[in-house]
């Protein structure tokens, strides 16, 4: 299972560096990347299966880095293209069934039950790595969208607020220092 991971980590980092991922390699170093990290230290707390863990988080948006046009419905393209890939490395079908149900649900946008632990992992890590990325997304607000000082602070807390609510309970407590640093900073409360 571990081959199959590897074989999926370079697909989706080679995804990342092609030119038509209109999001750039910073998809994968300041989002992809540490939504695998995160959910795969955190699996065990939330008693999910690791492998379908590492395997979701590593796809949950092959789709918005395959094609821009995807993005709005990326969860439920990147299903599909999940399923393309991982039927290619034999995976049981039940198993394949599993990822597409995290990759289906892992939009904190999309506010549907999550029914599996997987899909929990998946949602949370998501979310949780807004808190690992805040060079990311100042960049994003003063770069991109020409934002500001004090605009792009509030469009930043306000993102990092929505991606705490979203949050499950034990989600919540494991990112809770870095939700109320960000929170202080963001605010500039003395």
């Amino acid at each position: 299972m571990e081959n199959v991971i590897e074989c999926i980590y370079k697909e989706v980092k080679n995804r990342c560096m092609l030119p038509t991922n209109a999001y750039g390699i910073g998809a994968w170093d300041h989002h992809i990347e540490l939504v695998y990290k995160i959910a795969r230290n955190i699996c065990q707390e939330y008693n999910a299966d690791f492998y379908i863990v590492s395997l979701a988080a590593l796809l949950h948006d092959i789709a918005s880095v395959t094609n821009k046009d995807y993005t709005e419905e990326h969860h439920i393209i990147g299903a599909q293209i999940a399923e393309d890939l991982l039927k290619e490395y034999n995976l049981p079908i039940e198993m394949i069934e599993l990822i597409k149900k995290c990759i289906l649900n892992h939009r904190g946008s999309r506010l549907v039950e999550k029914t599996t632990p997987e899909e929990i992992c998946i949602a949370d890590a998501d979310a949780m790595a807004h808190f690992y990325s805040i060079p990311s997304l100042l960049r994003m607000v003063y770069v991109e969208k020409s934002m500001t000082i004090d605009e792009g602070a509030e469009f930043v807390y306000n993102k990092l607020q929505r991606s705490y609510n979203k949050l499950s309970e034990k989600g919540k407590e494991i990112i809770l220092p870095h939700y109320q640093a960000s929170q202080l900073i963001l605010k500039r409360k003395i």
